[in-house]
């Protein structure tokens, strides 16, 4: 995603934590939108409902795009989330 982002001239900061700890990092973060790997998938309602009322979007990445790990991809959904 961070080359993807490089080429697309976009300064973002990308970084992925265990779902444990995410809790942490978007306290400690500025967040504009969540990704989820499709194995915590279950953990997208969860997320949502603590997320929503911070207007944080929260999504699960494809499961091809993961694994193929199609950075720019899922940086268009991330885009794509944020613009809403």
């Amino acid at each position: 995603m961070q080359k993807a982002a490089l080429a697309k001239g976009l300064d973002v900061d990308i970084f992925a934590t265990a779902a444990a700890d995410a809790t942490n990092k978007i306290q400690e973060k500025e967040i504009h939108t969540v990704l989820l790997g499709p194995q915590v998938r279950f953990m997208q309602k969860q997320f949502e409902e603590k997320l929503a009322p911070l207007g944080i979007p929260v999504d699960v990445i494809n499961m091809t795009d993961y694994g193929m790990m199609n950075g720019e991809k899922v940086l268009d959904q991330a885009v794509n989330m944020i613009k809403g």
